[in-house]
């Protein structure tokens, strides 16, 4: 038997399919719509391997629908037209159980081929499922978004992924047969990420790596196994998010030709030359900050010009973007600042804003101090007036701490120079 064991064991009933009872519980919005048999145009968004595939092809069985799926990867506006005509001659054009067209990566569709699906899903020739592990707000275009109901699949638990492991074992066909104990659980659970698929792929591989029936999965055999057949079951680029991290860290730890390594993999293994843009534009701002601000500044015209460009030549800007930031000096303050900040806000709540620098947009709101006191910082010397901006309970906390690097020393010392009382710079 050549099929994948996520093939194999992949659900066809609502029953069968594990997680996600926020969507498909019995007060689950999905559960709810298709059991009424009305099911709007939706977009399932969530990382991979947690059956979003397998939801819209459950979602077809279970209204009774006609399905047609497409691929972004390899589909084109042609395509999508001929299975656009197809869905409208199957039968459902002039019935409520219109038939389903499921597009996977729908994030890859360029915006003429989003458009191309504006007038089928408007006028209910079908009923569009888009799946997506990027945020549908980035990546699908606001026409299509607006027809469509955006749904989050989450990642599956830890009691998720043991549960579909001892599902392997007792319902599949093959490995049922084999008397397998699984003693130890914490190398499939990491190496997998989360991805249900990629579980099921490596646990397959440890099975039939054994000769006999007999088989008790422990740490040390899965990782022995898999460090010896890494290609073999990474062969579908898998380790999307491996790869990504290693390329980011590598970036952050200031290496260039690690980050062009793993930008060339990513290249090579047809990454989606816009998702790696975008980590390199939040890497600009998380990792290199403040310490090097033109980074920011290449790194958004980085995106820009391979939204543009596209293949092959993306892969120079990008390579430039990749290495003149791994040379960058690096600071993460303002990251950190943000995070005390959203902290500090959990923690005090809606505290009021000062009088003196509040609108006065009214002369009711003049009237009662808003705005008194304010004192406009550019009528004094060095554009500088020492007054409260803080809400009074936290008054005189420290956010911002500039990075130890030549710019931020700079900022640091011009800082001291007007609150070195206040803030103690």
């Amino acid at each position: 038997m050549n099929t994948p064991l996520a093939e194999r064991l992949r659900p066809k009933t609502l029953n069968e399919y594990i997680s996600q009872t926020h969507l498909i519980g019995k007060d689950g919005a999905l559960f709810q719509q298709i059991k009424s048999g009305v099911i709007p145009s939706l977009i399932l968004w969530g990382p991979p391997g947690i059956g979003k595939t397998t939801l819209a092809n459950i979602i077809a069985n279970e209204s009774e629908r006609p399905f047609f799926k497409l691929s972004a990867i390899n589909s084109g506006v042609k395509d999508i037209r001929e299975v656009i005509d197809k869905a409208k001659k199957s039968g459902g054009l002039f019935t409520a159980k219109n038939p389903i067209l499921f597009i996977d990566e729908i994030h890859r569709f360029s915006k003429s081929q989003q458009d191309s699906l504006l007038e089928a899903v408007e006028k209910g020739w079908v009923t569009l499922i888009g799946a997506t592990t990027e945020n549908p707000s980035f990546e699908v275009i606001p026409a299509l978004l607006s027809r469509c109901q955006v749904y989050i699949l989450n990642s599956f638990s830890k009691d998720d992924l043991e549960a579909l492991l001892k599902r392997a074992m007792n319902e599949d066909e093959l490995l049922s047969k084999k008397k397998i104990k699984l003693k130890e659980t914490e190398a499939l659970l990491r190496l997998s990420g989360g991805d249900a698929r990629k579980l099921l792929n490596i646990f397959e591989l440890i099975v039939t790596s054994y000769d006999q029936d007999k088989i008790t999965i422990t740490n040390e055999a899965v990782l022995k196994q898999v460090q010896t057949n890494t290609a073999r079951y990474d062969k579908t680029g898998e380790q999307h998010y491996d790869i990504i991290s290693a390329f980011i860290k590598s970036i952050r730890g200031s290496d260039p030709n690690a980050a062009v390594y793993y930008l060339a993999r990513m290249i090579e293994g047809g990454e989606d030359v816009k998702f790696i843009a975008r980590r390199l534009l939040i890497l600009a701002s998380e990792d290199v900050g403040n310490a090097n601000p033109t980074a920011l500044v290449i790194a958004n015209n980085t995106f820009q010009a391979v939204s543009v460009i596209g293949n092959p030549e993306s892969r120079i800007i990008l390579s430039q973007c990749a290495t003149y930031l791994a040379s960058s000096p690096k600071s993460n303050a303002a990251y950190q600042a943000i995070g005390k900040a959203q902290q500090l806000v959990k923690e005090t709540g809606d505290l009021s804003v000062p009088l003196s620098i509040r609108n006065a947009p009214t002369k009711l709101m003049k009237e009662i101090g808003y705005g008194d006191n304010y004192k406009y910082s550019h009528n004094y010397e060095n554009n500088f007036a020492d007054q409260e901006f803080l809400p009074k309970e936290i008054s005189n906390t420290k956010l911002y701490d500039p990075g130890n690097n030549p710019r931020e020393n700079a900022q640091r010392q011009f800082l001291k120079q007007l609150w070195k009382e206040k803030y103690g710079y």
